[in-house]
């Protein structure tokens, strides 16, 4: 009985798993569809636009990943917070303060060690493989 219990659960937990997956994946093709109406829109393609475009490129990806995969690499996610954080930077950097300006900066570059750190770390120590 435990073990149909934990059958049950185990799918119904995939099963909201990939709903919520597809949602996500299509509220980014609708985001990434309102961005390029508004690159038309304005007549115009700024840094900005192409930065935001590879964000949504990079959360897609994750999702295509995850699918397929069934794990979700660290790094992915910390690429979007590296790219989003020099969107912001370029975006906003005429009225930021010297100091702000800093913070982003070097939370920029811990994003970018931390990525370092994580690869170097799968390649030197990986995980035993698991014998099935």
């Amino acid at each position: 009985m435990r073990s149909i219990y934990k059958q049950y659960s185990s799918k119904g937990l995939k099963a909201v798993e990939h709903f919520v997956l597809i949602i996500i994946a299509l509220a980014t093709v609708v985001a990434i569809g309102q961005e390029v109406f508004h690159i038309f829109d304005v007549g115009s393609v700024a840094l900005a636009d192409l930065l935001l475009l590879f964000i949504y490129l990079e959360v897609l990806a994750m999702v295509a990943n995850y699918i397929e995969s069934g794990k979700l690499p660290v790094r992915m996610p910390l690429y979007i917070a590296i790219v989003a954080l020099a969107r912001y930077l370029i975006l906003d950097m005429k009225g930021m303060s010297d100091w702000r300006i800093i913070a982003i900066a070097v939370s920029t570059l811990i994003l970018a060690s931390t990525v370092i750190i994580i690869r170097w770390g799968q390649l030197k120590l990986p995980y035993p493989k698991i014998q099935d």
